[in-house]
């Protein structure tokens, strides 16, 4: 079973500073790492492929520094590395980032072979955007399953993957076929230590990279120019005003809500 993985290097959320006087967040000096709910996808993406053998390739989208990404996921077990990596790429938006990793992905797949699993982290801690993942899907024409938080069965030979997903009130498990597009959620896994043969291999593992030139990417469909969504500011949200607790009695708690909110539902003309 071959497993392709699309990761990004973000910027240590903790770490992320925002300038104020231009609403832009400021990266400079912030250590990167991988998207922590691609680190999941990678994870079990190996997880299948200890058990039923095959191969895991990454993709990732970015600038040259971003091949230490992809390294590390090659110390958690992944087999091939592509860097997607352009100057035509820079300020690409959900749209244009799904266009060239789809075509990314076709080159990996002219490389590797088929692929019958396409993971991707849920969402980008540095975006939220959950967008590119179901993007991929799109453009592949094949079934997606969003927000995993369980890989349930896999039967390599009826081609076929039962996933365990969440919804806002519970969770649903789902069976489709493959090839298809799984976006993951921190709870689907445990990330294991690197073990010595792994970190071995990704340091003798070269990273291949693509872009324009040796992909069919079409440079008209990407970049900040070519992507209709504009980011006009970043911002830190205000903080909200702390929460009182009440104590009491059902009665009492009753009395010292309806007293706390009754100025507020006569300004509605509810009393």
């Amino acid at each position: 079973m071959h497993s392709l993985v699309f990761i990004k290097q973000v910027p240590d959320a903790a770490q992320v500073r925002v300038d104020y006087e231009t609403g832009t967040l400021i990266r400079e000096g912030v250590p990167a790492i991988i998207n922590p709910f691609d680190a999941h996808a990678i994870e079990a993406a190996v997880q299948i492929k200890d058990k039923f053998g095959g191969s895991v390739s990454v993709l990732c989208m970015g600038p040259p520094m971003a091949e230490e990404a992809l390294k590390k996921a090659l110390a958690m077990g992944a087999d091939n590395a592509f860097l997607l990596s352009d100057r035509v790429f820079a300020g690409s938006d959900t749209l244009a980032t799904s266009y060239a990793l789809w075509a990314g992905a076709q080159k990996v797949i002219q490389e590797v072979g088929p692929v019958d699993i396409f993971w991707a982290g849920k969402q980008a801690i540095d975006g939220d955007t959950a967008q590119t993942g179901p993007g991929i899907a799109t453009r592949f024409d094949i079934p997606l399953v969003t927000y995993a938080v369980e890989v349930k069965e896999v039967d390599p030979s009826a081609k076929k993957i039962k996933i365990v997903r969440l919804l806002e009130d519970g969770t649903e498990t789902v069976e489709v076929p493959m090839p298809c597009m799984i976006t993951t959620e921190e709870t689907l896994n445990h990330i294991r230590f690197a073990p010595l043969p792994y970190l071995i291999k990704a340091a003798k593992t070269p990273v291949v990279l693509l872009n324009s030139s040796n992909t069919t990417i079409d440079a008209s469909q990407c970049g900040l120019k070519n992507s209709p969504t504009k980011v006009k500011k970043a911002f830190t949200p205000p903080k909200r005003e702390r929460g009182e607790m009440i104590e009491g009695g059902l009665d009492e708690i009753v009395s010292v809500v309806y007293e706390k909110i009754e100025p507020m539902l006569k300004q509605l003309g509810r009393v």
